[in-house]
């Protein structure tokens, strides 16, 4: 039988407009320029909270991936901005190119990321965190070295996911802070099952969202968010070259110190976007429930689904989603 923990009004597969939505409103900034310089303008918004040892999560990809975030981008950023930090990943939890931190390191060699230190924080243990207000774990199993860093940058590739739906900072925490042995496991599979997938839908969206705020609470504010809304294929980085084609346009860069703010956001414009364009990431988060990661994120208090989106390419002028997708143009490879 299909897991799932569908209860009224937190069905993942219903998205919620913003009319319908109550409380308090957070900023989320925005710029259309997808360039190195794009990222940079738009990091220094949020970078205030960053201090002492900082640790980059990025979701560093298989080997050629076609769609992760640009190497030189992230390059640049930590070059004139960044000079200390580290990238921080862990193993996976499926067998691949990045299953034991060897092959990892093997994968991250070939796609670039030689430019600053990578830690992988599972590759001497683990550590639990907690998980305040849970309920389906107390505490989960992180990458030992996550306690290395005082501040977390989380820089995400906003993209589709075979099994969340959608893949936004929520993710790129909630599954890539996890260990890949025993906090991943925790997250995917129901012990003694056969199935390492077997956790779904709901279940899977609430599970992954109560590891993302253990990581979220245990850095407090000093923790920053951006979504990169490029090469949105329906397949997460973690497919590699066997992603699905990108049919989505390409949108823009979007930051926030809010984390349901910011994937709030990306969504929303997704959804404002025409029915051709965006058609088939909506089905792939529905299809998957998807939208359950954002309702459960405001019940456990990790932050805002209202907010004010600030154009940083026009003065900082307030604008709808609606605006900020009226000039996206058919998907082109670069």
């Amino acid at each position: 039988m299909e897991k799932q923990n569908i209860t009224s009004g937190t069905g993942g597969n219903h998205y919620i407009p913003y009319e319908e939505r109550t409380g308090a409103q957070s900023i989320v900034y925005f710029t259309r320029d997808l360039s190195a310089e794009g990222l940079q303008k738009i990091y220094e918004r949020i970078s205030q909270v960053l201090s002492g040892k900082v640790a980059v999560k990025l979701h560093t990809g298989e080997k050629h991936g076609p769609n992760i975030i640009p190497r030189p981008w992230v390059q640049n950023l930590i070059k004139k901005k960044l000079p200390d930090a580290v990238i921080v990943e862990t193993n996976t939890y499926y067998e691949g190119d990045r299953y034991t931190t060897a092959q990892h390191r093997e994968t991250l060699e070939v796609n670039g990321w030689t430019f600053c230190p990578v830690d992988i924080m599972d590759e001497e243990g683990t550590v639990m965190l907690p998980v305040k207000g849970g309920k389906w774990f107390s505490e989960m199993s992180m990458g030992k070295n996550i306690l290395n860093y005082d501040s977390l940058f989380v820089l995400t590739h906003f993209k589709g996911h075979t099994q969340g739906g959608f893949g936004g900072s929520n993710k790129n925490i909630g599954i890539g802070c996890a260990d890949g042995r025993i906090g991943k496991a925790m997250i995917h599979t129901t012990p003694g099952s056969d199935d390492m997938w077997d956790i779904a839908k709901e279940e899977f969206m609430e599970r992954m969202t109560e590891s993302a705020k253990a990581t979220v609470d245990h850095f407090g504010e000093h923790i920053a968010f951006v979504n990169v809304m490029r090469n949105m294929s329906v397949s997460c980085d973690c497919e590699g070259t066997a992603a699905m084609p990108v049919v989505t346009p390409n949108v823009g860069i979007l930051a926030s110190l809010d984390i349901l703010a910011v994937d709030q956001a990306c969504v929303d414009l997704v959804y404002a976007m025409k029915e051709e364009d965006h058609k088939d990431l909506v089905e792939r988060i529905e299809s998957r429930h998807g939208l359950r990661q954002l309702t459960y994120m405001k019940e456990l208090g990790m932050g805002n689904d209202r907010y004010q989106l600030i154009d940083i390419d026009h003065g900082d002028a307030v604008i709808s989603a609606s605006e900020a997708v009226k000039d996206v143009v058919p998907f082109q490879a670069d």
